[in-house]
């Protein structure tokens, strides 16, 4: 632990979407920059994530941002987060915090988890949970385990220490979710692989295909609402706003590549989905967050040959939509999308993928995972305090 700083010494600043963004997206270069397994974010994508006139979560949520200072450079910082969604559907008094970086000092933590905790209080909330950044359908957890490998996109990184803060400063653990590293060679076990293909011979009406990238709205809308439906009873969920989902379609468009999408119908219906993306996280890893003076350059070469440059993806969406969940048939549109993405993934010499995140009690998806070849290799966890 680094040596402690004097909380007389420690200066918490509030700031916002127009004032002083720089300073809290600045902070994870401080606490992580001599990490090599870090990947900075792009300064041009997290900017308009924290701005409530351009991230349509605001809509339904409230965010504060603080920064820690120590002679008038930062060490820390933190978001508590209201989310009007999360109260509608759980009633729990319960308010977020997120984006939390802090050097390795506890008293520095337990500042800017006052900040946070004294925001919340003030609007009514019992509860902290987190970290979200924002919510449970954006970057969640701390890593506590897989320090030794860099994240795949949308994912975080962390210090070994993170967990002690904040243990430290009363959070307990609430769940764990596991992201599995899982490789595309592995064929699927022969009894499912027998049962598949039966099954596909006796229903004329099941197909596969990738996303039609013409009719890329419509198609994005309904891998949204697949979504939404499929994980309404999963831990924390809360259903994406079909601005959500829109802002979320047009931040997917640049990298996407349609073989990686598969979306398997009934009837011409949609029914399940499998997204994978190519890892952002490899294009922009020696950019250091930022894009001139000529970072924008590379970024854009390597986003036109990612078929070529990127070795790996990370599966983000799945799902099967809930009239065919524990069923045969739900488990047969699971198998159809994962095994049309995992096809598509050879072809393309992209031979690993993270399936991200997957809750530690969902045993028959941790199952499956681990059936093709899937390992954890990274974990995260959801801690909680009481206000």
């Amino acid at each position: 632990m680094d040596a402690s700083v004097p909380l007389s010494d420690i200066k918490i600043r509030r700031v916002g979407a127009d004032t002083n963004v720089a300073a809290f997206l600045h902070v994870p270069h401080v606490t992580q920059g001599h990490d090599p397994y870090w990947v900075a974010p792009l300064a041009m994508l997290e900017a308009p994530r924290l701005n409530p006139k351009k991230n349509p979560w605001f809509k339904h949520g409230e965010a504060a941002l603080w920064v820690a200072e120590r002679n008038n450079k930062p060490v820390g910082r933190i978001s508590a987060q209201v989310d009007q969604s999360h109260l509608a559907r759980y009633k729990d008094a319960t308010g977020f915090f997120g984006f939390f970086e802090s050097i390795d000092d506890q008293n520095v933590a337990d500042a800017l988890f006052k900040a946070a905790a004294d925001w919340l209080r003030e609007r009514g909330m019992k509860r902290c949970l987190g970290p979200f950044s924002f919510n449970v359908n954006d970057e969640s957890g701390l890593l506590i385990d897989g320090f030794n490998c860099p994240p795949r996109m949308m994912m975080g990184h962390a210090q070994p220490y993170y967990a002690g803060l904040l243990e430290a400063a009363g959070f307990t653990k609430v769940v764990d979710m596991r992201a599995y590293l899982t490789p595309m060679d592995t064929g699927l076990p022969g009894k499912q692989l027998t049962w598949l293909k039966r099954s596909l011979d006796r229903n004329p009406s099941l197909k596969v295909r990738p996303i039609d990238m013409s009719r890329y709205d419509e198609e994005m809308k309904a891998i949204g609402e697949i979504f939404r439906a499929a994980w309404v009873d999963n831990w924390g969920s809360i259903a994406m706003t079909d601005a959500e989902i829109a802002h979320m379609a047009d931040e997917m468009k640049l990298i996407i590549i349609p073989e990686l999408v598969s979306i398997a119908t009934v009837d011409g219906k949609p029914a399940a989905m499998c997204v994978a993306l190519p890892d952002l996280n490899e294009m922009i890893r020696d950019l250091k967050g930022k894009l001139f003076p000529v970072g924008w350059a590379k970024l854009l070469w390597r986003i036109l040959t990612r078929r070529s440059y990127v070795s790996g993806t990370r599966v983000p969406l799945m799902g099967v939509v809930p009239e065919y969940k524990n069923k045969p048939m739900g488990s047969l549109l699971a198998l159809l999308t994962v095994g049309a993405v995992r096809e598509a993934s050879l072809k393309l010499r992209m031979p690993v993928c993270e399936m991200s995140w997957v809750l530690e009690s969902n045993t028959q998806t941790c199952h499956s995972i681990e059936a093709i070849g899937g390992r954890v290799y990274k974990a995260y966890r959801m801690f909680e305090r009481a206000l």
